[in-house]
């Protein structure tokens, strides 16, 4: 008996099923959409946190906050007046930092002085050329935690309100505020944008490209509003065990997820309702034809969300905590979009019925369109000539391969990761023209009190070290007695000022001599501040590349094993894939250089890159492959890949191009490491789309034959095969 045979009560029953879905569905989204407004309230943007125990600066962390008030940990905000130094603008200086702890801090219905550090003191500090005066505002971190009113961080507004107070200072033809506090306050800033400006951006860009897919004014409207449940479902889950510590989240994470989710939801879609959409012309009932669709594409998208989650949770074996997070925060959003798309979004299409796809609605003719038109050319045209198309695009991807050996991995500097030029990186150029480049934000080092004196001789003779001062038990006045040095467990911290600034990579050169010296007089010191964490964390991140790609690697290659019961297809598509990564990093590397002039990627670059390059552009191969697979059951394994690409090339170009451009998206936030991955993932997507999965695969695997099956049964002899393969070679 058909499908068709089947009683129309049964039809009625799916219909109902399909209904109680979509209700159900609704009733999560209405739950979970309104948390994942909160998110960025639950952000953790602190580098310093990102560290294993185990690293020399996190240990330093943990002993220097004891060196705080009342064990507060401090982040410093620089504030910079620049103009010529007289009595009366130093009055002025003085004047605002009497007025300030009063300033009233909106959303938090606080004052400023609430934030402060316990027995911090605000003192202005003159430049020796008398055209600048320096105040370092000390903020308590604790305090910063609690996000304000609005659900924001507090930290932006703090240095809102500074910049504020220091622009009405008489007497200065500048302020800014600049440090370590004005610098992560611009970097909350950028993220903000992420709850509104990206998403509004994807979500419009993602709605262009379904338009002019489909070409109908109803259907993308439907995967859009799918991918929007998915993003709200995986957003209000990945709160709830954020704000319970089960997981980290940082902006960075948190701007992924939604381009992951918006691109991976709508990719699923596409194959659904492409095969859906074939299956009307077969099937009188829609019912019928969504219940043949849905079994076709099941297998290939659960296999593509597995393996791309696999991907993510490899992330887990990073030595950071930001890296070890992003794995399952995306992975829940590849879980979500995969839910949604394979319940949901068929329930929708089923009760809405054919009228959808108007203006050219599918009818029941047993016509497959999809075996003419490009996509028939470019099969055929492979199937005639698979060396020479292999040849032709594996050269192509080897000459782009060439160039990603010049990619400058050496990471960023915090100043350096904005696309612009905010009032903090303006602010620190400003300061290193009138001030020692690392003034404001020194380098720790937590020694014996015994060893005090051996230490800092050591330290005034290494290279980068302007100033080597211990933190005292209170600030020294002008004019006044030097308080004590502080002691806290036996040990003393010594300030170092280096003269380069402390977020630059010139900075972070001095820490390997610095440690070295250092260790050499006491063994037991310890070297942090931030500029040692940057340094850790470059370090750690080389690591990670070294340690996670061939775990990814082998995950990603045992899944498609399975999936494809071969062992010969898998090791091609991974070489491709890997092929194809290598290849996207050359050009990148053409492209941050000469084009948007970027100096360097951020450390994590590769590894980001890798991790979403292989596991995106696998997709591809899989939605390809399975259904190859599928047809070379029944018509054998050369004609199989002529009518795969035939009949999935129109879908996985569409797929790639929307999650190329919703990971484009990135690049309108203002952050260079987005901007970066943003672009990477972007071109390397529709680098596999359009010359990988759609012709050195299909070439390569045409060429191989029935090998490519090793050891299944399809790989045996098969005489339908031979009869076929000069019939579908010319189609």
């Amino acid at each position: 008996m058909s499908l068709n045979d089947k009683k129309p009560a049964s039809g009625r029953k799916f219909i109902w099923i399909a209904i109680a879905l979509i209700i159900g569905w609704f009733g999560v989204s209405g739950a979970t959409g309104p948390l994942f407004g909160k998110l960025s309230s639950v952000q953790k943007n602190d580098t310093t946190g990102f560290l294993p125990g185990s690293a020399e600066s996190t240990k330093a962390y943990q002993i220097s906050s004891k060196f705080s008030s009342q064990d507060t940990t401090i982040l410093p905000a620089l504030v910079l007046f620049s103009g010529d130094v007289t009595p009366a603008s130093i009055a002025a200086v003085q004047n605002f930092a009497t007025q300030l702890p009063n300033a009233e801090v909106p959303e938090s219905g606080k004052k400023f002085g609430a934030y402060l550090a316990q027995g911090a003191q605000l003192i202005p500090i003159p430049s020796q050329d008398g055209k600048a005066v320096l105040m370092s505002v000390a903020l308590d971190n604790t305090a910063m935690q609690s996000p304000l009113a609005n659900n924001k961080p507090a930290l932006p507004e703090l240095v809102k309100v500074l910049r504020a107070q220091a622009a009405l200072v008489p007497g200065f033809s500048e302020t800014h505020v600049t440090g370590i506090g004005g610098i992560l306050a611009d970097l909350f800033d950028s993220f903000s944008t992420i709850d509104s400006k990206l998403l509004l951006i994807t979500f419009g860009v993602v709605g262009i490209i379904l338009i002019f897919v489909y070409r109908s004014p109803v259907l993308w409207f439907i995967p859009l509003f799918c991918a929007v449940t998915a993003l709200g479902t995986a957003g209000g889950i990945v709160y709830v065990l954020a704000k319970n510590g089960v997981i980290d989240l940082d902006g960075q994470s948190q701007g992924i997820l939604s381009v992951l989710v918006i691109g991976a939801a709508t990719d699923y879609a596409l194959l659904l309702i492409a095969r859906y959409r074939e299956e009307l012309h077969h099937f009188d009932s829609r019912v019928d034809a969504m219940k043949v669709a849905w079994r076709g594409v099941v297998e290939p998208i659960v296999a593509s969300g597995l393996t791309v989650i696999a991907g993510l949770l490899v992330l887990s074996f990073s030595d950071l905590k930001n890296v070890r997070s992003l794995g399952p925060v995306a992975g829940i959003g590849i879980l979500a979009a995969q839910l949604v798309m394979l319940t949901m979004l068929p329930a929708l299409l089923v009760v809405l019925g054919r009228w959808i796809f108007w203006p050219k609605r599918p009818r029941h003719d047993d016509v497959d369109e999809k075996l003419s038109g490009i996509w028939s050319k470019v099969a055929g045209a492979t199937g005639r000539h698979p060396r020479r198309t292999w040849v032709t695009t594996g050269a192509f991807l080897l000459i782009c391969l060439g160039f990603a050996f010049q990619l400058n991995t050496r990471g960023i500097s915090q100043t350096e990761s904005f696309t612009g030029h905010p009032d903090s990186v303006t602010g620190l150029a400003k300061l290193s023209e009138h001030f020692p480049a690392g003034q404001g934000d020194p380098t720790l080092v937590i020694v014996d009190q015994a060893d005090q004196s051996k230490v800092t001789d050591a330290l005034k003779g290494a290279a980068g070290v302007s100033n080597v001062t211990p933190t005292l038990v209170a600030p020294a006045m002008p004019g006044g007695p030097v308080p004590p040095v502080k002691v806290v467990d036996g040990k003393v911290q010594l300030e170092v000022t280096l003269d380069k600034p402390a977020d630059s990579l010139a900075a972070q050169a001095y820490v390997p001599a610095l440690r070295d010296a250092v260790h050499a007089a006491s063994p037991t010191a310890l070297v942090g501040g931030s500029t040692p964490t940057q340094f850790d964390l470059q370090k750690a991140n080389r690591s990670d590349r070294n340690k996670i790609i061939p775990i990814a690697l082998l995950v990603i290659g045992l899944i498609l094993a399975l999936l494809l019961r071969s062992i010969v297809a898998p090791i091609l598509l991974v070489i491709t894939t890997v092929l194809s990564f290598g290849a996207t990093l050359g050009v990148c590397h053409l492209v941050f250089k000469y084009l948007f002039g970027f100096r360097a990627t951020d450390g994590s670059f590769p590894l980001y890159a890798f991790v979403f390059l292989v596991a995106l552009g696998i997709d591809y191969n899989i939605f390809l492959m399975t259904r190859v697979r599928e047809e070379a059951k029944k018509i054998g394994t050369r004609p199989g890949i002529i009518k795969g690409v035939t009949v999935t090339g129109g879908v996985i170009t569409s797929a790639g191009v929307v999650l190329a451009a919703t990971f484009a998206v990135l690049g309108t936030l203002p952050l260079v490491f987005l901007a970066e991955l943003g672009f990477a993932v972007a071109f390397g997507v529709l680098l596999d789309t359009i010359v990988v999965r759609s012709l050195l695969v299909p070439a390569l695997s045409y060429e191989m034959g029935k090998k490519i099956w090793w050891p299944s049964e399809l790989s045996k002899s098969d005489v339908a095969e031979n009869a076929q393969e000069q019939e579908h070679a010319a189609v």
